[in-house]
């Protein structure tokens, strides 16, 4: 059995430039798909195991030697994630009038996905290796190593099978028999979930085009090759909006949905020049679709995508209207015009945004001689914004520490650490998960009133009435 040296090939899926020269990334953005900087594996597995020392992410049932691709969030990491997902709520939904809410349920009538064309369609191809029985999605293979001649785990030469068919959707059964007739998927996306109760959302909030529906929900797809840490899993929670708007308004609102997607990145810490457009071309995008736009970020293993933002026409709402046989489609009285609305989505994952905000905020830098790990994190989404040091264990100072708690709890999550170790010690800790702020009761503290809050990033200290440390450190995360 020959074995081939394996060759190392990154795929090309910057095929287009961005339609909009003013939208393209600052120079020296990474170009979709480009290989990651030098030390990057170093730097990834660095973080993953951050992620677990401090718990942010474990391995799922790990005590009976772990689930290939899933994973649970621990206390810190669903603190963050949590906080990823309220920021996109509150940019989707509480600050807008043209959008709400939904959560439906993750399993739905199997019509939904005849519909939606997922039973047919939505599989991949898949190669098996007869000498050391991997399984492979066959176009990565081909991606990677330019043929399928080649397994690219083993290294062996003919040994790959001819692509088949594979579906993506975890089947189960509903009721107590296991029948064709009693056959149901867990949803491989949300978004339907969306387009079937277009018509409830719509008359019961009495909207009108444009507006829009948003989802934050589990989805489940069993990948045949998942990796990457949490990037791809079998198991992850997807942030969709469907966007309804007259036939002709949706290359405007495509437009502006591009542009907020990605300064909502920006505007919660992700450097610019880590981001790319990623333009679909003719043969990429779905046959529906008018145009597709990926936002594309460069985590330590490539360049990959995070969101899409897509115009989807008329294409869902057609479909369901034709395979439930009840009428999908919108009047306007103003007009007195009835039409089916276009679609423009935006589909983001939580569990890739979550992952790309703690790349973004991973650094090491050097304090007296001493390599310090921070994760510099937006205020809005570290998982605990303060954290309480006392000096000492002794009782008069813990009893002033845990009433600086109190004043400072309804500002969000906090830690109180009376641990061993010197405060320098305990400040790294906080360091290490990104808490911003830090506040220290002092013996000093027990006759002025008065504590030091020491800030993260800058590592500047200062010192404060506690009367006057919630108005302060507020006035501070809301910076």
């Amino acid at each position: 059995m020959e074995r081939v040296e394996r060759k190392d090939k990154t795929r090309d899926i910057a095929r287009d430039k961005p339609r909009d020269p003013s939208r393209q990334p600052p120079t020296g953005a990474p170009a979709a798909g480009s290989e990651p900087p030098a030390g990057a594996g170093d730097r990834m597995r660095d973080l993953i195991s951050l992620c677990k020392r401090r718990g942010f992410l474990f391995p799922s049932s790990e005590l009976y030697g772990g689930l290939n691709a899933c994973w649970d969030y621990g206390p810190l990491g669903v603190e963050l994630k949590n906080n990823v997902k309220s920021a996109w709520w509150d940019a989707l939904v509480r600050q807008r009038d043209d959008v709400v809410g939904l959560d439906a349920a993750i399993l739905m009538a199997r019509r939904v996905w005849q519909a939606s064309g997922h039973e047919a369609v939505f599989t991949d191809p898949m190669v098996d290796c007869t000498a050391c029985q991997g399984r492979f999605r066959a176009d990565h293979v081909t991606e990677e190593l330019g043929s399928l001649e080649v397994c690219p785990n083993c290294g062996a030469r003919g040994t790959l099978t001819e692509p088949r068919q594979f579906n993506l959707m975890f089947k189960t059964y509903m009721g107590p028999v296991e029948e064709d007739a009693a056959l149901i998927y867990l949803r491989p996306e949300t978004a339907q979930g969306i387009y079937v109760n277009f018509q409830n959302v719509q008359q019961s909030m009495r909207l009108r085009p444009p507006f829009g529906i948003a989802q934050i929900g589990k989805a489940f797809r069993n990948e045949i090759s998942p990796g990457n840490f949490t990037y791809r899993t079998r198991e992850f929670e997807q942030m969709e909006m469907q966007y309804f708007v007259e036939p002709g308004e949706n290359e405007r609102w495509f437009d502006y949905w591009r542009e907020r997607r990605w300064q909502w990145y920006v505007d919660l810490g992700l450097h610019p020049e880590h981001l790319a457009w990623h333009e679909h071309a003719e043969d990429e995008r779905a046959h529906y679709a008018r145009a597709a736009v990926d936002i594309y970020y460069q985590f330590p293993f490539g360049a990959h995508e995070m969101e899409g933002i897509h115009d989807r026409t008329d294409f869902d709402l057609k479909r369901h209207q034709e395979y439930s046989n009840k009428d999908q489609s919108y009047y306007d009285d103003a007009t007195k015009r009835r039409y089916i609305p276009y679609v423009v989505e935006t589909s983001a994952g939580a569990d890739r945004a979550t992952l790309a905000f703690l790349c973004d905020a991973y650094d090491e830098d050097v304090v007296e001689g001493d390599t310090r790990v921070v994760l510099r994190l937006s205020k809005r989404l570290a998982p605990v914004k303060v954290a309480i040091l006392p000096l000492s264990k002794k009782p008069e100072l813990a009893a002033v520490a845990r009433e600086v708690r109190e004043v400072v709890r309804p500002l969000g999550t906090t830690q109180y650490d009376e641990t061993g170790g010197s405060i320098g010690k305990r400040y790294r800790r906080q360091d290490e998960i990104g808490t911003p702020y830090c506040v220290t009761v002092d013996f000093q503290s027990l006759e002025d009133r008065q504590v030091t809050i020491r800030e993260r990033d800058s590592m500047r200290q200062r010192r404060v009435p506690i009367a006057e440390l919630r108005a302060t450190l507020a006035a501070d995360l809301a910076s």
